[in-house]
């Protein structure tokens, strides 16, 4: 659970992002009443919201979909994506950290993702990503990084997608939560 705040529109909301072993995500974010939603059951990946409506996720922006749900992301890299390669260390905030490319399985540009040199934490990824709309660049920087039951996790995210910038704040971390397989489920047409 958090909340999201994006300053240059005045709006704010809540967040709640679920995951299951080995590959179910659900997303939940409310901004002044309106409601999105994503979510991916093991096989089918969807999206929910105002503009859009209920839809399925196809081609790339399923791949991500996928890529995202999977429980054990930071354990599964080598299989999630089809090369990886150090490409040496860049300057994020105040700290050097080494660069480290991805190559998505379904082509376009690698996602780069930055890992503190003297901590070891993922501190921003770099990513094209896919919609409705087409394709965006989303850069994520991390960081408060806290320990919950033994894993460090980052309670802030600062994303810029395009020309909109958010913080989501963590604000509870939950591990070994039941939750049952229809949490995921592609919600009924209304």
């Amino acid at each position: 659970m958090g909340t999201i705040d994006v300053a240059a529109l005045n709006l704010s909301g809540t967040v709640l992002i679920q995951k299951k072993a080995p590959n179910k995500m659900h997303s939940a974010v409310i901004i002044n009443g309106a409601a999105f939603q994503q979510g991916y059951d093991g096989i089918t990946g969807w999206t929910d919201d105002p503009k859009d409506g209920l839809r399925d996720r196809a081609g790339a922006e399923l791949a991500e979909t996928k890529r995202d749900a999977d429980f054990l992301e930071a354990f599964d890299l080598r299989k999630l994506y089809s090369k990886l390669s150090v490409t040496g260390t860049e300057k994020v905030g105040d700290s050097e950290a080494y660069v480290i490319e991805a190559e998505v399985p379904e082509g376009g540009a690698p996602t780069k993702m930055y890992f503190d040199t003297q901590t070891g934490l993922l501190v921003r990824v770099e990513s094209e990503i896919h919609d409705a709309d087409g394709v965006s660049h989303l850069r994520e920087d991390l960081s408060d990084y806290r320990d919950v039951d033994g894993v460090k996790l980052p309670f802030m995210s600062k994303e810029t997608n395009g020309d909109t910038t958010y913080t989501i704040k963590m604000s509870e971390v939950h591990h070994n939560v039941e939750l049952e397989d229809s949490d995921f489920a592609k919600p009924a047409v209304q």
